[in-house]
């Protein structure tokens, strides 16, 4: 073991109220969720901040020695990367994300640039038995996800928002919707269920009004999959309703047809039979037109309205009525009206 002074803490260690002199070990198991220490090598122009555990944003520059979470990802608009076998001090891995996880880089898109190369400094440590120096590789998340959970939502509705893609305006039409529903007087719980961690997104929509909040790395899930994403769903779905909310917003990052567990999530009996309106958020006309068509012929969902940068204006939602027969109210320039859709499908009155 070994000590070291840490620069930046991301937002995956958000739950194990780590200090900045930690305690490191040589020994890293390769598991998806440990915790590392890691040195940056360069420097960046984009794509070039880290989320920390106070949900700020902090810019990265070589030589911040740097806590993440070891991890995959799978981003068509960022990087793709996949978790290490083997890890020593010394060896070389890539930051995927802006919240933290940490792996192998595979390819990068364009627009984010190459990836900040980082040495390996070694496990992150905790001491969890009191009186004895025993040290555990640390963990990410509060809690450990129960694979056979089952979905009890006390009768709450639920609201999902689902895109065609990553950056298709989920996590503003979720704002809007929340931000609406609490001005008519509703007590509205938020919850992210897939993606790679990084909170931006749930604290959004806490500063929106919701009164309660939960992300998929809060029980310990550092990146979603089709095999992990129904029961992290359920999972979070019953945890909120458990508080007895008047609704709930769930927000389905990336897209309809990506690799973090979406589809799986759709096609979950107990959670689909739990969703009171599916909100589409698309990025333009042919992606809501395929969005939709996957919705209903896949899934045997109605989408309730469409919104995102498709209807950034009347070109986009006369398409979108004409060839799907579906609103088009975009959340950005009338997020009120939005959300007064909703509440009308909650059976709420709208101001």
């Amino acid at each position: 073991m070994k000590n070291i002074v840490v620069d930046k803490i991301a937002s995956v260690a958000q739950h194990n109220d780590l200090t900045s002199v930690l305690r490191l070990s040589s020994d890293i198991p390769c598991e998806e969720g440990i915790l590392i220490a890691v040195r940056v090598l360069n420097n960046k122009s984009r794509y070039n901040q880290l989320e920390l555990i106070s949900g700020r944003m902090a810019t990265v520059t070589m030589g911040d020695v740097v806590v993440g979470a070891l991890g995959h990802r799978n981003a068509l608009r960022g990087y793709s990367g996949h978790l290490p076998t083997k890890l020593s001090p010394g060896d070389h891995v890539q930051l995927l994300n802006i919240g933290g996880v940490i792996g192998i880089c595979d390819s990068a898109n364009p627009d984010v640039g190459a990836a900040f190369d980082c040495e390996v400094l070694g496990a992150v440590l905790e001491f969890p038995y009191l009186g004895e120096r025993i040290g555990v590789p640390a963990r990410a998340g509060a809690a450990t996800l129960d694979v056979n959970a089952q979905l009890d939502m006390n009768g709450v509705p639920v609201v999902a928002l689902a895109g065609t893609c990553m950056d298709s305006g989920k996590t503003a039409a979720a704002c809007a919707i929340v931000g609406r529903l609490r001005h008519l007087g509703l007590n509205v719980a938020a919850c992210k269920a897939t993606g790679v961690s990084l909170r931006r997104d749930v604290l959004a929509m806490k500063d929106a009004g919701a009164t309660d909040t939960m992300i998929f790395s809060d029980l310990g899930v550092v990146t979603t999959t089709a095999e992990n994403g129904p029961a992290l769903t359920r999972s979070l779905l019953t945890s909120l309703g458990a508080k007895k909310p008047d609704v709930v917003v769930l927000e389905l990052g990336d897209g309809l047809l990506g690799a973090y567990g979406v589809a799986a999530i759709l096609a979950d009996e107990q959670i689909k039979a739990s969703l009171t309106a599916v909100v589409l958020c698309a990025n333009d006309p042919v992606s809501a037109w395929g969005g939709a068509k996957i919705l209903r012929d896949e899934f045997d969902i109605e989408p309730a309205v469409v919104t995102g940068p498709a209807t950034d204006n009347d070109v986009g939602v006369q398409q979108i009525a004409e060839r799907l027969s579906l609103p088009g109210i975009n959340a950005l320039s009338s997020g009120v009206v939005l959300g007064d859709k909703i509440a009308n499908l909650l059976g709420k009155e709208a101001a």
